[in-house]
């Protein structure tokens, strides 16, 4: 008879096998090596990835298509059908484009894909090729295993989301809904990574939420003029004091549902034992209880606006009479109506504004059966480690995809080592991923997805 280490080591690996470890590694490198930096704009071509990606699933019997708004501009969604066919279907996706890297700030070439030192090095590593190869590396390791998972899996590669997503799941949500028919649910990107809050304390958050998205453009009309005389109507001082009020307005706390649990339960973690619904509840006094932890929180108890453009004049002794400036404004859950009054108060009567670019806030339930699977399997591989709920800052695709009901969580696991800051290499210098991340994530995301 087997030991019971073997049973369970033979129980915890699922449909992973030595091969799936390799070929998620040989993956997020390859995938890494493909240049597909997102400028805005429309500068960037995904189809070189979608195309690797592709050649892989249709190897592991999949019939994927591949979809352009653009040229260049590459989609791939292939669906896996489930061993249930009256079960809902679940999306699983992940963007292939990247954000600029300036190669003279990194350690190493950006787009080299170096695995040195049990690391795998480059843009993308996190954000999001390292799920991208995640979601392969299982797809195959299934096929070998002839494993099926319970519900239809729709995988969708897409184009486009580090901007405004319109040659991505835009375009894919409005133009081509016949493919995810049936999902009711999706995860991808931002969550159930390892934040380490202290000694022998490691969180894993996965997203329940997101803030949605309000960029706004700011237009001061005035009256054009010499600059060398008195102008009460110039569109640049009342630009700049618009600007200026937004800038230094203090947002109300506001505590939505998944930031509310998120609380509770990062305050249980730390001992403490608290009622944000409470009249009276202090927040500020709790986060600073909370330590490092805090960073699950801060930045989503309130709608914020952000100035981060100006632009003005044609000539230095010329007043212009029109002035503009754009804002990086993220709206709660709910939310909405309340962004909207304070900013058409903070403007005021001289500068009008409009959305640049709006996506939806969203909210997913955390006292339900998938969140509790998504839970589990973490925890399964790292029984030491708490998984809390959280809410994302900013957003990812899911908001897209929630035009077709899809109800989004983030969750590419990765357990990661104390000191290896995730928010820091998000979009940051010497984006890297430890092979061990990637080898955890594979094992997590097979049994999630054969369980969900």
């Amino acid at each position: 008879m087997a030991d019971m280490h073997t049973l369970t080591t033979e129980a915890l690996a699922g449909a992973v096998d030595a091969l799936a470890l390799d070929e998620v590694v040989e993956f997020t490198s390859d995938l890494i090596r493909i240049d597909t930096t997102n400028r805005g704009g429309g500068d960037c071509r995904e189809r070189p990835a979608a195309e690797y990606a592709a050649e892989r699933l249709a190897a592991a019997g999949l019939e994927p298509v591949l979809l352009e708004r653009t040229p260049g501009r590459t989609n791939v969604v292939a669906r896996i059908e489930g061993t249930d066919r009256d079960a809902e279907a679940l999306l699983v996706h992940g963007h292939l484009d990247v954000v600029p890297a300036e190669a003279a700030d990194w350690s190493v070439d950006p787009f080299s894909g170096e695995v040195r030192d049990g690391v795998v090095w480059g843009r993308g590593a996190v954000d999001m090729k390292d799920m991208d190869a995640m979601v392969l590396a299982v797809v195959r390791a299934w096929a070998r295993a002839g494993v099926k998972p319970r519900r239809d899996i729709v995988i969708a590669f897409t184009a486009d989301e580090e901007d405004s997503a319109v040659d991505g799941s835009g375009f894919l949500a409005d133009r081509h809904p016949h493919l995810f028919e049936g999902c009711t649910e999706g995860i991808s990107e931002s969550g159930a990574f390892t934040v380490h809050t202290g000694p022998g304390r490691a969180l894993y958050p996965i997203a329940a939420g997101e803030r949605g998205t309000a960029w706004l453009k700011l237009t001061a009309h005035g009256t054009a003029g010499h600059g060398s005389k008195p102008n009460k109507a110039n569109a640049v001082s009342r630009l700049a004091a618009a600007v200026a009020r937004i800038g230094e307005y203090d947002w109300p706390v506001r505590l939505t549902d998944t930031v509310t649990a998120c609380i509770t339960e990062l305050a249980a973690i730390h001992g403490l034992s608290v009622d944000p619904r409470a009249p009276g509840f202090d927040l500020d006094a709790v986060l600073a209880e909370l330590g490092p932890a805090a960073v699950l929180v801060e930045a989503t108890v309130r709608n914020s606006a952000n100035p981060t453009m100006l632009s003005a004049g044609y000539k230095l002794n010329v007043i212009p009479g029109q002035a503009t400036a754009y804002v990086d404004g993220r709206m709660l859950p709910g939310g909405e109506a309340e962004f909207i009054a304070t900013l058409d108060a903070l403007t005021g009567p001289d500068v009008t504004w409009e959305f640049h670019h709006r996506e939806v806030a969203l909210e997913a339930p955390v006292d339900g059966r998938t969140y509790a699977i998504l839970r589990e399997s973490v925890e399964r591989f790292d029984p030491d480690g708490h998984v809390v709920p959280f809410c994302m800052a900013g957003g990812t695709d899911a908001k897209q995809f929630s035009r077709l009901g899809v109800t989004g969580y983030g969750f590419s696991p990765l357990k990661l080592p104390p000191g290896f800051d995730y928010w820091a290499l998000f979009h940051g210098v010497d984006e890297r991923v430890p092979v061990e991340a990637l080898h955890f994530g594979v094992r997590v995301l097979d049994h999630a997805l054969r369980t969900l």
